[in-house]
């Protein structure tokens, strides 16, 4: 953590959505934020360009806190255009990363992350995402950590809250349009629940698992470690009940 680590027990909310996002996501990203600080939460964010640094940066301006959680080590500075935005998140907030500092960004980091996002906050809020946004991945983590989810509705020809859409029409996420609607979600009051977190092995072994037995040479094929470590993390695994061992291989325990 680079920052106030106490920030992360104070009652927050995620505010998440696309890179690539339209004025009309970011303004209301900003004022979700902006009220929601005034309001003594916590904006929790991914520091990615977009949404997340419209909620970041809206955050700060109302005086509020906000935590990034990035996907490198907390000291680097990723993506470089948010250096700036970075060294005040740090100064009053707080970057949050899992990895040992140094570390650089990779694909299933960011994916990694994002469930740290969702376990982190009382809820998460998606403005804007498309089908395939890593979003959706975040709020995906919320559903399977029971985190209330909700989605902000946009323009029905816009493929940026395509994602958005699919959420209030497939997965029971709550209609967002404004601040009020969040502290609902979440129940103003209630209390921020304990930060859980994998290891990044436990993360790769368990995305490699699956309904149908692997081998063990296969899951470590899959996860991209060596046997001996795959086979370390499937003992944990199997000890919180999320992994199984058959007469052909491990299946993952949902």
């Amino acid at each position: 953590i680079r920052g106030d680590a106490a920030v992360l027990t104070s009652a927050s909310v995620a505010i998440v959505g696309a890179r690539a996002a339209t004025p009309y996501g970011e303004h209301v990203a900003g004022s979700l934020a902006s009220d929601l600080s005034a309001d003594g939460f916590t904006v929790v964010s991914g520091a990615a360009y977009g949404i997340d640094g419209a909620a970041h940066g809206s955050a700060l301006a109302a005086g509020g806190r906000t935590a990034a959680f990035v996907a490198g080590g907390a000291d680097r500075v990723y993506p470089s255009g948010h250096a700036n935005l970075l060294q005040q998140i740090a100064a009053s907030g707080a970057v949050v990363a899992e990895c040992p500092p140094g570390t650089t960004p990779t694909r299933w980091r960011f994916l990694a992350r994002n469930r740290n996002i969702a376990a982190a906050t009382l809820g998460t809020v998606v403005v804007e995402a498309g089908a395939r946004s890593g979003s959706i991945n975040t709020a995906g983590h919320a559903g399977t950590l029971g985190r209330p989810l909700g989605a902000v509705p946009g323009p029905v020809t816009s493929s940026t809250s395509s994602g958005c859409h699919r959420l209030l029409r497939e997965y029971d996420a709550v209609c967002v349009t404004c601040a009020a609607d969040v502290r609902e979600l979440v129940g103003a009051g209630t209390d921020p629940q304990p930060l859980v977190y994998d290891s990044p092995d436990a993360i790769r072994v368990g995305d490699a698992l699956s309904r149908r037995p692997r081998t063990l040479d296969d899951l470590a094929r899959r996860s991209g470690l060596a046997p001996d470590d795959v086979a370390a993390v499937l003992g944990l695994l199997a000890l919180e009940g999320r992994a199984e061992a058959r007469a052909d291989g491990w299946v993952g325990v949902s």
